[in-house]
C-alpha cells in the first residue's frame, strides 16, 4: 500500500509506554504528539502498555502511567491494550513467516553466538547475524531453537520520515533479528510490529532512539504483507530527544524526569505542563500561550523540529505562574486544600477560595501558593519568623497600638477603609507608609513578606486581625 493510500485512511496513533518506572517527560511529550495529531486529523489515539519484561513490569508503573496520563488530560480512546496478553498472536504471526519462508528456525547455540561475537569484536564490527541455519530445513528433534527473520540482504530500505526526512539503511546493514525466543516468547520487535498492525495503527510518532528499529521492524510488515495482504508501512515520524541545559540526554541529574514529580513535588498545573511539553520542539509561530483546543487546530509533524529541545525548568515555572494566575479560585482552593489535608472541610475551602485573588499573582506553583495561606490558620500568639523578628522591635509596638486603636474604630472593615486608617496613622507619625506596612505585616502573617497588607486584613476579619495586632502593641 503506497503512502497516499495510507494517507486517505483514517488516522490512527499510539502511545505504548513500558511499564518499568513512571511516565517521564519524554513520554509524555510523544503521547502528547500523538493525541493532538490524532486529533488534528479526526482520528483515533490509542493506549498500549507493552509490559513483555515480566521481571520489570510492574502495577505502580502501570498505576503511574495511567494516572500520569489521565492528569495531563491525554485521553485514549477505547480500553488499553496491555502487549503481554497477544502472545499467543504474536508466536501465530511468526509462525506464518516461517511457514512463508520469511522466518526461519535458528539452533545456534549459545557457545556459537558467543564465537561470532568474539569475531566480531576482533574486526571491529558490529555483530549481525547471519545464521548458518537460514536455508536449512534438516532440523534436529528435541532441541530448542529461536525463529528468526530472513531479513533481506541486498538493496536498501529507505523511510520518508515525517520528522527525519528521508533516510536510507543498506540492507546488508541489517540482521536476521530473533522473532520468538527459544521458551516461545516474543521479543519486542514482533510483538509491536502485530500490535500495531492488529490496532490498525497508520502514523508511528515516537522518540528518535527508535529511528533504527523501523528498519528493523519494517521487514515484518512486508513479509506479512506478501503473505496475506493488508499489512502497509505505518508512516513514521522520529521526535529528537528532550535534554538537559547542559545539552545532554535528559536524566535524573538534570532534576525531576517523573510526571509524578512536577504533580505532587513542585506544584505544577497539568495545562501549564501540557504547554511546556507542546512547546518542546513544536512551534506555531511566536504563540507561548496554547489551550488544548488551539493545539488541536494548529498541530501537525511539519512543524516538529529536528534538533534536540532543551528543558528549562524556569520557562515551566514561568508558565506554570501564568495558568495559576488565570485559574478558577475554586479549582485552586481545592488543590491546595489537598495539599493542607483540608479537603473536607468546606469552612476553609472557602476562606482559600476567598483569599486566591490575593494569592495567586504572587506564586509560581502550588507549593507557593500553599505556603502563602499559612497565615490564614495560624493560631496566636503567632510564630515570628527569623527574618521577620526585627520588624517588631524598637518603635514598632508604639506603631502597633497606634494601629490597633485606629482599625479599631473601622466598622465598614475592607480594603478601602482599613488602607485609609493605616495611611492616617503613617501621615500622624511622619513616616512613610512602608514604615507602618512592615511591622502590621510582621504582626498579622509572622513573616516579612505576604500578600497586600489590605487583603490580609480583610482575610482575616476584623477580629483576627485586632487580636494579632494587639499581641504585639506597646
Amino acid at each position: 500500500m503506497s503512502a497516499t493510500e495510507i494517507n486517505e485512511r483514517a488516522v490512527v496513533t499510539r502511545f505504548a509506554p513500558s511499564p518499568t518506572g513512571f511516565l517521564h517527560l519524554g513520554g509524555a511529550r510523544t503521547a502528547l504528539f500523538n493525541l493532538l495529531f490524532a486529533r488534528h486529523h479526526g482520528g483515533t489515539f490509542r493506549l498500549r502498555i507493552e509490559d513483555t519484561d515480566r521481571a520489570r513490569s510492574t502495577q505502580p508503573a502501570i498505576d503511574a502511567i495511567l494516572n500520569g496520563m489521565r492528569w495531563l488530560g491525554l485521553d485514549w480512546d477505547g480500553e488499553e491494550v496491555y502487549q503481554f496478553a497477544r502472545a499467543d498472536r504474536h508466536a501465530e504471526v511468526a509462525h506464518r513467516m516461517i511457514e512463508a519462508g520469511h522466518a526461519y528456525r535458528c539452533y545456534l547455540t549459545a557457545e556459537e553466538l558467543d564465537a561470532m561475537r568474539t569475531a566480531a569484536q576482533a574486526a571491529k564490527q558490529p555483530l549481525r547475524i547471519r545464521s548458518p541455519w537460514r536455508d536449512r530445513t534438516d532440523w534436529p528433534a528435541d532441541q530448542s531453537y529461536v525463529v528468526r527473520l530472513r531479513a533481506p540482504t541486498e538493496g536498501a530500505t529507505t523511510i520518508h520520515d515525517r520528522v527525519q526526512g528521508e533516510v536510507t539503511v543498506q540492507n546488508a546493514e541489517l540482521d536476521d533479528l530473533v522473532l520468538l525466543r527459544s521458551d516461545g516468547t516474543p521479543t519486542y520487535m514482533l510483538a509491536v510490529v502485530v500490535d500495531d498492525h492488529d490496532m490498525g495503527v497508520t502514523h508511528v510518532i515516537r522518540g528518535d532512539d527508535h529511528l533504527n528499529n523501523a528498519f528493523r521492524q519494517l521487514p515484518i510488515y512486508r513479509a506479512m504483507d506478501a503473505i496475506e495482504g493488508g499489512w502497509p508501512d505505518p508512516v513514521y515520524a522520529h521526535i529528537p530527544l528532550i535534554h538537559g541545559s547542559d545539552g545532554a540526554k535528559l536524566s535524573k541529574r538534570h532534576g525531576a524526569v517523573g510526571i509524578e514529580a512536577y504533580r505532587d513535588e513542585m506544584g505544577i498545573l497539568p495545562e501549564a505542563l501540557d504547554n511546556y511539553l507542546l512547546r518542546l520542539g513544536w512551534g506555531h509561530g511566536d504563540e507561548e500561550i496554547i489551550a488544548r483546543e488551539d493545539a488541536i487546530r494548529w498541530f501537525d509533524l511539519d512543524a516538529v523540529g529536528k534538533s534536540p529541545s532543551r528543558f528549562d525548568l524556569k520557562k515551566l515555572e514561568h508558565l506554570n505562574g501564568h495558568y495559576i494566575r488565570s485559574s478558577d479560585d475554586p479549582r485552586l482552593a481545592d488543590l491546595v486544600a489537598e495539599k493542607l489535608g483540608f479537603d473536607h472541610d468546606d469552612t476553609r475551602r472557602r476562606a482559600l477560595a476567598a483569599a486566591m485573588p490575593a494569592l495567586k499573582p504572587r506564586a509560581a506553583n502550588l507549593n507557593e501558593l500553599t505556603e502563602g495561606t499559612a497565615f490564614l490558620f495560624a493560631t496566636r500568639p503567632l510564630a515570628i519568623d527569623a527574618d521577620a523578628a526585627p520588624l517588631l522591635a524598637g518603635e514598632a509596638p508604639a506603631l502597633l497600638a497606634r494601629l490597633h486603636a485606629a482599625l479599631d474604630a473601622v466598622h465598614n472593615w475592607d480594603t478601602e477603609t482599613t488602607e485609609a486608617a493605616v495611611r492616617q496613622v503613617a501621615e500622624a507619625a511622619g513616616v512613610k507608609l512602608g514604615q507602618v506596612a512592615q511591622p502590621l505585616r510582621a504582626a498579622l502573617t509572622g513573616r516579612r513578606t505576604s500578600p497586600g497588607i489590605f487583603d490580609v486584613l480583610v482575610l482575616l476579619g476584623r477580629d483576627e486581625s485586632l487580636a494579632r495586632i494587639a499581641d504585639h502593641k506597646a
